[in-house]
């Protein structure tokens, strides 16, 4: 069996600084809190835990006096605000292109346009975009192009995306989304290694012809779950695994293949990459 890796696979650049940060401030502190788990990844928190890492449900459980770092995702302004009244040290880790969304969603409600957030309304990072929005009545997240279909008509629209989504869906929402108003100002914020890890997995299955593909992410990745849509797109089997154990539990999916294609999220580290290309190679 042979197997091909992605061209593009693992950390993108905001993930690694957050996850880099955290590693030095235990390193001087011992001790760092997160609200919320600071990358998809169960298996990667669970290493930072194991080195003094807590992860918090929201800032009230944070105790005072200690030190907080804002995930990649982001975080609302009322939140980082409560922290530093609480003499809780804050260190920003946002990522540079969700800042840039937030920044997009609270310039363009100042100017009174209707904003519109492209993305899952219950992830965190949108959560945060929301949290930087002035007239948050005057905003609202659509999943997709049936959604954007049933936007009202507005004078002015901004459209911004969660820095996660595919760049046709975001195009075909812009496009219809231009027929609900009378001045449409699109603002994509997809990120860079998104677009690379996206065009990557499509690079695996055109040009290699895989009989499947091993996708390796926390199942709460919503790049991931982008990376698997692709895949199956194309009509190709996709394993998505957490970890190297699961190998074993899905050996049926190994038979009558003989090219295996591996690609992973933006939040799964280079170390369990490794640990999972190794045990499938075991099993080829």
């Amino acid at each position: 069996m042979k197997i091909i890796m992605a061209e593009h696979a693992g950390f993108c650049f905001g993930v690694k600084r957050a996850v880099d940060a955290i590693e030095k401030s235990l390193e001087n502190s011992k001790e760092v809190w997160t609200i919320g788990l600071p990358i998809h990844n169960p298996q990667e928190v669970a290493r930072l835990k194991k080195n003094g890492l807590h992860v918090a449900n929201d800032g009230s459980e944070i105790p005072s006096g200690s030190e907080v770092l804002i995930r990649a995702h982001g975080e609302a302004l009322d939140v980082i605000e409560k922290l530093r009244s609480r003499n809780i040290k804050v260190c920003d880790m946002t990522c540079p292109f969700v800042k840039k969304a937030q920044d997009f969603a609270a310039e363009f409600s100042e100017k009174k346009y209707h904003v519109v957030l492209l993305g899952d309304k219950n992830h965190p990072e949108i959560k945060g975009i929301l949290g930087h929005i002035a007239d948050i009545d005057n905003a609202e997240v659509i999943a997709n192009e049936d959604e954007a279909g049933n936007v009202k008509f507005k004078t002015k629209i901004a459209l911004i995306s969660q820095t996660t989504q595919r760049e046709e869906k975001f195009a075909n929402v812009a496009g219809i989304l231009a027929r609900k108003c009378s001045q449409l100002h699109v603002c994509n914020t997809i990120c860079k290694a998104t677009g690379e890890r996206q065009d990557a997995v499509k690079k695996l299955v055109e040009d290699h012809k895989v009989d499947g593909v091993v996708l390796i992410g926390g199942r709460a990745s919503a790049n991931t779950g982008k990376l698997r849509d692709i895949i199956k797109s194309y009509n190709i089997e996709v394993l998505w695994i957490e970890d190297e154990n699961e190998i074993e539990s899905n050996l049926e999916w190994f038979k009558n293949k003989n090219t295996i294609g591996i690609a992973a999220g933006a939040s799964t580290p280079e170390w369990l990459i490794d640990k999972i290309k190794m045990q499938v190679g075991v099993r080829s």
